[in-house]
Parts: structure tokens; sequence; C-alpha cells
């Protein structure tokens, strides 16, 4: 697959992926945060189970120990980000979180040992600034939630490197799902312990709302996009896919839009441009100077 097809596919995932913010704030109406994350994992674990059981009993060493690497760094970044959240707000865990764009190359660095080009850099900031102008954070004072959800963006940071590593050459789709089962196992894990540690006593109200949310946080964000993005994300860099990732709070205010009706103000949607601006000087800034160079030579 080619660079710029991987990365469209990127984009549309982030795109769905944005709908997750809005189910989850319905999720969290009926459930507490952890377990709402333990039922999601659940779902995703019992149903990939259930398609691909049999391919998963047969997997390689490798392999399992690279989706179980790649599940301890989503669980850190999923259950730290979810604990964060009883502790701080959704702006400032929003800006918190699209930070990983800003950590993803120095992690790249420093272990791919892999150059980062001007215009990358230049792109990290722009997304970086709009990310500010859209979420608009108030850090008048910093509290455990705000620690919690750092920490946890250099998880993100580090899983995106690393599942480019160990998915480069992995191309026959049996390989792909038992990683991909391998991460929801090791997440499934983490968040039972995390439920029963942290929330064991919490009371869940199962009504059709909470069930809708689970059904699309579990199916479509997590085993349908978990294994397109596992598939697709080798064909292009690390940090092209955090700057595309970190588009996610701007689709996700689309569907805060659409199912709650929240606007976005001036600022705000002049804070979304920026982010996508940044994405373009990524992908067409260094082609553009390479030719422009080339008439001005002509």
């Amino acid at each position: 697959m080619k660079a710029w097809k991987a990365e469209l596919v990127l984009i549309l995932i982030t795109f769905i992926w944005g709908a997750t913010f809005s189910f989850t704030k319905i999720g969290l109406m009926y459930a507490s945060p952890l377990q709402f994350t333990f039922f999601r994992f659940s779902i995703a674990l019992f149903i990939s189970l259930i398609i691909w059981g049999k391919t998963f009993l047969k997997i390689p060493k490798k392999h399992f120990i690279s989706g179980a690497i790649l599940g301890l760094f989503y669980a850190g970044g999923f259950i730290l980000q979810t604990l964060g959240l009883n502790y701080t707000t959704v702006t400032k865990s929003a800006f918190i979180t699209g930070l990983s764009v800003a950590f993803t190359p120095f992690v790249y660095k420093l272990v791919e040992n892999k150059q980062i080009s001007s215009f990358q850099w230049l792109a990290i900031l722009v997304v970086v600034f709009g990310l500010w102008l859209l979420t608009n954070p108030k850090f008048d004072s910093i509290n455990l939630g705000d620690v919690l959800t750092f920490v946890s963006t250099f998880f993100w940071a580090f899983y995106i490197v690393y599942l480019n590593i160990f998915t480069d050459e992995v191309r026959d789709f049996k390989n792909t799902m038992q990683i991909v089962v391998s991460q929801f196992l090791v997440v499934f894990v983490s968040s039972l312990i995390g439920y029963i540690t942290f929330e064991a006593h919490s009371k869940i109200n199962f009504s059709t709302e909470l069930i809708l949310a689970l059904l699309y946080n579990g199916i479509i964000a997590t085993i349908v996009l978990t294994t397109i993005h596992t598939s697709v994300q080798k064909y292009t860099t690390p940090i092209k896919a955090a700057l595309i990732f970190s588009l996610e709070p701007v689709f996700a205010s689309i569907f805060a839009f659409i199912i709650f009706n929240e606007l976005l103000s001036t600022v705000e949607y002049f804070g979304a441009f920026l982010m996508f601006l940044g994405v373009f000087i990524s992908e067409f800034g260094s082609l553009l100077f390479i030719k422009k160079k080339r008439t001005k030579v002509n």
C-alpha cells in the first residue's frame, strides 16, 4: 500500500474515533470510567476470540510478545487517561492527550534513531498551537488528573512508534489478527485489575444508551478500527500517524455538534483549521519546497 493511501485510511479511522468521545460521554452517565473500559474490552476480546480464536491459539511467540507489549502501552495510555478524567476536565484531558503528537518524534528518535524533517517539526508546532486554541484548557492549577493524563501521552507515543516496528514485516492477515487479539487480551486483564482495584463497589446501570455506547466503542472503535490501524500504519511514519491522530478532537467536536448540538467558538474553529494546516504541512511541505526550488533553478 502506498503511503498516501495508508494516511487517508488513518484519517478515516481518526474521524470515526472522534465519535467515541460522544459515546463515552453517554456511557459514563451510567457506568464509572473503568467499568466502561472493562466492558468495552470484554466485548472486543469476546467477539475477537469467537471469530479468530483458532488462529489466535496458533500464535507464534514473536507475535504474542509484540501484541503483549503493544497491549501494555495501549492499556497504560487508556487506563491512565480514563483515571485522569476523574480529577481533571475534559478540555484539559483532550489537550494533554493531544500532546502525544509532540512526544512521538522524541520517542521515534530514541527508539529508531531517525531524523525528523524541519517541515514535520513545524507541523507539530502548528498542530499543538491549534490544539490549544481548540480545547482552550485552563491550567490555573495542576492536579492528579493532569499528571496521570500527561503520563498516558508517553504510553500513546511509544504505542505509535512500536506499532510500526512490530508490524513492519507482517503481511499475513492472520498474523495481524494474532497481534490485535493479544493487545485486547492484555488491555482486558489490565482494565479488570484496575476495575477491581479502584471501582469494585461502583454501581452500573445497563441502560439501552450504555449498551449502544459499549457496542459502538467495543466493536466499531476497537475491533474494526484497531484491526485496520494495525494493518496500515506501517506504510507511513509514526510522526505522520501521530499528526493525523491529533485531529481526533476536531472530529470529536463535529460529532458533539451532531449529537449534543455543541457549537465551537470562532477561536476554536481557527484552532481546528490550524490543526488541519499542520497535517497539510507535514504531508506536502517538503514537496512544495522541492517544487519551488526546482522552479527557481529552471
